[in-house]
C-alpha cells in the first residue's frame, strides 16, 4: 500500500500527532576550542542536519545576529553558541566544506544570517524546500513537512524563546536539536519516495476565505 502524502497538510490536524524529539546526544559547545574537535567529528559523517536560531526582537528596527547554529549526525547534535564564539575558522570551514552534505530547510535565510556574523563561501549544502516540489508538496515548513511525510508532530513552543540566555534550558536543547535533526530524517524520506515511486499524492483543494461572505 502506497503512502498518502498531501501537496498541503492541513494545520488543525497536528496538534492530535505524537510529539517527536531528539533522542541523541546534545553537546553544547561554548568556546572557540571546542568547536574544531566538534567539526573534525561532524566532517567524518555522512550527512549532516543544519539550522539556526536568533534571538527574537519585539521592538521595531532592532534585529539581533544569530546566536545559535545547531548541526546534528543522525544521533549526536552540536549547538554552537555563536553569541560566545562567534563563527570560528573551525565553524568556517564546516560551512565551506563541500564534500559532506549540510540539509536544512529555507537554507537561504539561514546562510545569509551567518554570513551577516562573517563571510564566506557556502559548500555542499541540501535545500528541502527544492526537493519536496519534486514530490508535489507545496508546503514550506519544517512542522507541516514532517507531520506529513512522518506522521509526527514537532513543537513549536520555543521558538520565539531567548537564544541568548547565558545558560539554554534543556527545552531549548531539545527544540533547537530536534529542528537540526529532523532535516536528516526528512531529507532520506524524500530520497526514499523519489527512488521507489511509493506514495500517491493527494491535492488538497482550499475553499475561498469569503466564500460564506456576500
Amino acid at each position: 500500500m502506497k503512502k498518502t502524502i498531501y501537496n498541503k497538510f492541513d494545520k488543525k490536524l497536528i496538534p492530535a500527532l505524537p510529539r517527536v524529539l531528539f533522542e541523541g546526544r546534545i553537546i553544547t559547545i561554548l568556546t572557540a576550542g571546542e568547536t574544531e574537535k566538534a567539526v573534525d567529528y561532524l566532517l567524518s559523517k555522512p550527512i549532516l542536519g543544519i539550522d539556526t536560531e536568533t534571538r527574537p526582537s519585539f521592538k521595531r528596527g532592532i534585529t539581533h545576529k544569530v546566536s545559535l547554529l545547531q548541526v546534528s549526525t543522525s544521533d549526536t547534535c552540536f549547538l554552537f553558541r555563536l553569541n560566545h564564539t562567534d563563527l570560528t575558522p573551525a565553524l568556517i570551514r564546516l560551512l565551506e566544506d563541500k564534500n559532506v552534505p549540510k540539509v536544512g530547510l529555507s537554507l537561504n535565510d539561514d546562510i545569509h544570517a551567518l554570513q551577516r556574523r562573517k563571510p564566506f563561501e557556502p559548500g555542499y549544502f541540501i535545500d528541502l524546500q527544492k526537493h519536496v516540489n519534486e514530490i508535489g508538496i507545496e508546503d514550506m515548513s519544517l512542522q507541516k513537512l514532517y507531520a506529513n511525510l512522518i506522521g509526527k508532530r514537532i513543537s513549536k513552543s520555543q521558538q520565539l524563546s531567548n537564544w541568548e540566555n547565558d545558560v539554554l534550558k534543556e527545552n531549548q536543547k531539545l527544540y533547537a536539536a530536534t529542528d537540526a535533526w529532523a532535516c536528516i530524517v526528512l531529507y532520506e524520506e524524500i530520497v526514499r519516495l523519489k527512488i521507489t515511486g511509493d506514495y500517491a499524492l493527494m491535492k488538497v483543494i482550499e475553499q475561498e476565505k469569503n466564500n460564506n461572505q456576500g
